[in-house]
């Protein structure tokens, strides 16, 4: 650092020095003037303005006082120390300090002397003195306390104009835990976590390529929460990373203290549409596969669960389970979970058609429909039983872990058998129930399955206002929602919409590794081949 920078700026903040060491009151830390070309930019664009440092401890506790709450707030610590004759303090939340980084570091300044410090002390301090891996300088108060917010550590030097930032955290959190909602018999069982560094490490460790690209933003007013994108550079197509990248940095909220979904919200703007336009995941192989095929990848910290942008409705069909069995087990897997969710959108609106009208039904289906008609009307039975199978769900989340098996025996089991011999319901009407929510849990994306569950009962009001007309009207429409979305300006419905033969057989089969060698034509990757020809050294 030069030394001659340093006493001008000593100089020209002597008299607030004065003013601050005679004064018990807090001053205000008056601003470096810039130029007026760089104000007028600068208020074009809205940032703000730097802060200085203040150059005394007195200066630096007082304001710690006035802004962050020192010597109110608990867990704030300023510890003060002198190393030779300067007076040093360390700025830190007291849970996220990691103290064996910030011993190592005291252990290092106890042994300097009156002698070690010169005209170039901060300098020495940055360069020589802090035994850390992971320090940078900081002249910005905004930014300092951004940073001790975050977790890292100030080291503050008395009379010199910035401080030193060493990054020495320790979040609280948990170990990487399988993810109970996307569960494998074969497999990795870590899943992410609430940090975000440990999620990015799970992903760089399956992803050793150095065109991996990590950006982070941060998000909200008061929360400043970290965001990170995450991409290949060299198969990402960089204008939908230019868009996506741009609609985060516009987003002007007070907070995201519900992480990933309010971000959704916030750059997504779906409105009333109940259908997922990003997809959610807490695997680390499955955000690495979608990272390999041209896709990009949101983390946020606080959230164990990372967006992964863009997404079509038959990329919410699948799950990492196909992939971890041979081509045929997983294509026969793959059709079991589209009959399974076709059911839990279709099998009751269609039932209960057949019921209204039976001269719809072909002979061989002579069996389908209700023996007895129940007290209640039926769509009130089926209404009522969506309504109580979505109870069931909520009470089983809340219900303590060694009560929640209990519970459920007793309201599917006790509760079903008496609304069925009391007559409020007739038996086929809960069978189908059953069926059609069992392939809604059966439905990988949580997200789409409450959409399908939303489907599901207005096909079944449209049908009991309407019968046949109702129901086509309803699924066309239907049908036409899914087929106007678009996801981060990408078809929703591809492969179907626009047609994609090579893409759906795609989608209908688990080809093997080997044949499958494009990658998804509608992400509009850089390089379309997954099986490069080793003629280009990687």
């Amino acid at each position: 650092m030069d030394d001659s920078g340093d006493n001008a700026v000593q100089a020209d903040n002597a008299p607030i020095q004065a003013e601050l060491l005679s004064d018990d009151e807090p001053q205000p830390i008056i601003s470096h003037r810039k130029p007026a070309k760089e104000e007028a930019k600068d208020k074009a664009k809205g940032e703000k303005k730097t802060v200085p440092i203040p150059l005394t401890l007195e200066a630096f506790s007082s304001k710690l006082e006035v802004e962050a709450g020192y010597k109110t707030t608990f867990d704030i610590v300023l510890r003060e120390m002198t190393f030779g004759d300067r007076r040093v303090a360390f700025f830190f939340y007291n849970g996220f300090a990691k103290d064996t980084v910030l011993t190592e570091v005291l252990k290092r300044l106890t042994y300097l002397q009156s002698e070690d410090y010169g005209a170039t002390s901060f300098h020495d301090f940055f360069r020589l003195y802090v035994p850390a891996i992971q320090v940078v300088e900081e002249s910005d108060w905004e930014k300092m306390m951004t940073d001790v917010l975050a977790g890292g550590t100030a080291m503050y030097i008395e009379g010199e104009s910035k401080v030193l930032l060493i990054d020495a955290k320790a979040y609280p959190g948990r170990n990487p835990e399988e993810p109970t909602l996307e569960r494998v018999v074969r497999g990795a069982r870590d899943g992410f976590v609430e940090t975000m560094l440990t999620n990015v490490t799970l992903v760089r460790r399956r992803l050793r390529d150095k065109r991996l690209r990590y950006e982070i933003l941060r998000v909200g007013e008061r929360t400043q929460t970290d965001i990170c994108i995450a991409y290949i550079d060299d198969i990402v197509d960089h204008e939908m990373l230019e868009s996506i990248r741009d609609k985060i940095k516009a987003v002007k909220i007070d907070g995201l203290p519900l992480a990933d979904k309010q971000l959704e919200e916030a750059t997504v703007k779906r409105g009333w549409n109940p259908f997922p336009l990003v997809r959610y995941s807490e695997r680390p192989d499955t955000v690495a596969v979608h990272l390999m095929e041209g896709n990009i990848a949101v983390f946020v910290d606080t959230t164990p669960s990372v967006m992964i942008l863009p997404t079509t409705f038959f990329d919410l069909l699948q799950h990492a389970e196909e992939n971890r069995q041979t081509p045929f087990i997983g294509t026969y897997l793959r059709w079991v979970r589209f009959i399974g969710i076709a059911a839990s959108l279709f099998l009751l609106p269609l039932w209960f058609l057949f019921t209204l009208k039976p001269e719809l039904k072909p002979p061989a289906l002579d069996f389908i429909g209700a023996q007895k008609p129940g007290r209640l009307p039926m769509v009130a039975q089926f209404l009522i039983a969506e309504v109580g199978v979505d109870m069931l769900r909520m009470a089983s989340i809340h219900t303590p872990t060694p009560l929640a098996t209990a519970m459920s025996l007793i309201a599917a089991i006790l509760i079903g058998d008496i609304a069925v011999k009391t007559g409020l319901f007739v038996n086929e009407v809960v069978l189908y129930m059953a069926v059609a929510a069992i392939g809604m849990f059966a439905t990988p994306s949580y997200e789409l399955g409450l959409a399908n569950r939303i489907i599901r009962l207005v096909l079944i009001v449209a049908v009991a206002s309407f019968k046949v007309e109702g129901f086509v009207v309803a699924t066309t429409l239907f049908f036409i929602l899914l087929c106007m979305e678009r996801s981060f300006n990408r078809p929703y419905m591809w492969p179907l919409i626009p047609f994609d033969l090579k893409g759906l057989l795609g989608i209908l089969l688990r080809v093997p590794v080997l044949q499958n060698r494009k990658r998804p034509n509608y992400l509009k990757p850089q390089e379309q081949d997954r099986l490069p020809n080793g003629s280009e050294s990687r």
